[in-house]
């Protein structure tokens, strides 16, 4: 029976929420998001203070496929040795995307991008372990969290998480994220948070002005990392949540690795596999 209940949580574990599962009514209507067009720069074109801490998009390879996975070891303080044996495989722990995507910040580090929802309850679990994971992370990769906007209601919460982080980097906000946990806490409690005001409301408990609020909500800034996030997502496919894509190449989630503990250690692995090119 013991037996039996451990694979039947390791089940439940690995669920993700899809794309496809019904989601609550918005009830005002959401900014607009103007599509990518293909070859388009995202990265606003100006150099206005606005615009100078707006998440860019950065084009790592070109549109050939690129070799498998060749020893060329990166420059680096710590040179990284690789294993005798790799203890997860393409195309069935993980799918290596090809030609590589975009990321958002630089070649410097191996970025792992976490794409979440907050009405996901499978992510609202995964938080733990993905910041303990941040914690401790190597000292060559990046965290980057990044909200899917993939419906309406998701479009307004990718927007609260945007505005969070801009209010919390101009210092009105004191802890992004203790707001970022607060999220998630309010949609399990029952709050949808499916309007501007509702959202206003989450902002006011961490004394964010209503003013501070609008000002930043309709912001320019906020608009570009919306449709960065909305472009990235396209690019990687996401259909379910939490989705962890490393480095524009690997993407995966619980379901492939088995278990959220399992996950980590596959996210270390592809950033070892990223380190040795």
């Amino acid at each position: 029976m013991k037996q039996a209940l451990t694979i039947i949580a390791l089940l439940t574990l690995a669920v993700a929420c899809s794309k496809q599962e019904p989601v609550d009514e918005v009830v005002t209507e959401t900014p607009a998001v103007e599509e990518p067009v293909a070859g388009e720069t995202l990265a606003p074109a100006d150099t206005t203070t606005a615009a100078d801490e707006t998440l860019e998009v950065v084009e790592e390879s070109a549109a050939d496929p690129e070799p498998e996975d060749e020893a060329i070891i990166l420059a680096q303080a710590d040179p990284v040795e690789a294993p005798a044996s790799w203890q997860f495989s393409e195309g069935k722990h993980y799918t290596r995307m090809v030609p590589t995507q975009p990321t958002v910040g630089g070649a410097d580090k191996v970025e792992v991008a976490e794409f979440f929802w907050y009405g996901c309850p499978h992510c609202s679990d995964f938080e733990p372990y993905i910041n303990k994971w941040d914690s401790e992370k190597p000292a060559n990769a990046r965290l980057v969290k990044m909200p899917i906007v993939w419906n309406p209601v998701a479009m307004l919460h990718g927007r609260m998480f945007f505005t969070a982080e801009v209010l919390a980097r101009n210092g009105v906000i004191e802890d992004a994220k203790a707001f970022h946990a607060a999220a998630f806490q309010e949609y399990q409690r029952g709050n949808r948070m499916t309007t501007e005001a509702a959202i206003a409301r989450v902002f006011a408990r961490f004394n964010v002005s209503q003013e501070d609020f609008e000002k930043t909500w309709s912001s320019f800034e906020v608009d570009q990392k919306v449709r960065v996030a909305n472009d990235l997502m396209r690019r990687y496919k996401i259909d379910a949540v939490p989705t962890v894509v490393v480095n524009g190449k690997y993407r995966t989630g619980a379901s492939e690795a088995g278990s959220y503990p399992k996950l980590l250690e596959l996210i270390n692995e592809l950033i070892v596999r990223e380190s040795l090119r």
